[in-house]
């Protein structure tokens, strides 16, 4: 493998000392910006190979003093449909522990972001806000990768800190750009954390790995009204202080 590698990255070097920079710097807005959280996909497959090549491309995120703390598991298929199995049981038989995705309380800015995309998702759907059973069938097709062919749990040694999350995440947002790179969506998903203990034991995890997260990929359904939801982002000048520049 790591022969392979050092053949095939001097070729994508020259290949991309052809092009310009500013050709570069656009191809990668344009792939950065049309990411989306996707949460309907369409039933064409998703080969091996091009996930593989995924999590190639995905392996080359920074680490730091080059750890590479990250592990995931790629379910499709049969493998895929019993996870969902598990996971849906788990679930309805409210086993697991409350979710801790968010501090209590959530301080008011984050707040106010959460319940707008609270609106605009299940608005999106034709949800109403009291509907109870079509918010739980709807939290039950996280479990189900929201139809998509391939899906993925995330996991880290739980003995890491802080940091080494941080290099979990860079690896996530890899994963992402280099499948919207590939014309393939992706849908993070925080809802698997809760299901650690039966996706642990049906995984077969080791004892030191903990459940991080989930992903859906593949092609995602241009029609599907929950795909046409767009979230607004902050601007730079709201999230950032630039210093020392030039007028």
């Amino acid at each position: 493998m790591a022969a392979d590698t050092l053949i095939e990255e001097p070729d994508a070097v020259q290949a991309t000392a052809e092009w310009s920079q500013e050709a570069i710097a656009q191809c990668v807005a344009t792939v950065v910006r049309s990411r989306r959280a996707t949460r309907a996909f369409k039933a064409q497959p998703l080969g091996r190979e091009i996930v593989e090549e995924i999590l190639a491309d995905a392996a080359h995120a920074p680490s730091g003093a080059n750890i590479q703390p990250w592990r995931v598991y790629v379910v499709s298929g049969a493998a895929k449909n019993e996870l969902t199995d598990v996971l849906v049981a788990a679930s309805r038989a409210g086993t697991a522990p409350a979710p801790e995705h968010f501090p209590e309380p959530l301080p008011d800015t984050y707040r106010a972001r959460l319940m707008d995309f609270g609106a605009r998702y299940y608005a999106s759907l034709g949800i109403e806000r009291h509907d109870t059973p079509a918010r739980t069938r709807q939290t039950e097709r996280n479990y189900a990768f929201f139809g998509a062919p391939v899906g993925l749990i995330f996991s880290i040694d739980r003995r890491l800190k802080a940091h080494s999350w941080i290099d979990l995440g860079l690896f996530a947002q890899s994963v992402m750009i280099a499948a919207k790179a590939r014309g393939i969506d992706t849908c993070p998903q925080v809802a698997f954390a809760q299901f650690h203990e039966p996706i642990a034991a049906h995984l077969r995890m080791s004892p030191e790995e903990v459940t991080a997260f989930g992903m859906s990929m593949g092609y995602g359904d241009p029609e599907a009204e929950v795909n046409q939801a767009r979230m607004p982002r902050e601007r730079v000048q709201d999230f950032a202080r630039l210093l020392g520049f030039a007028a």
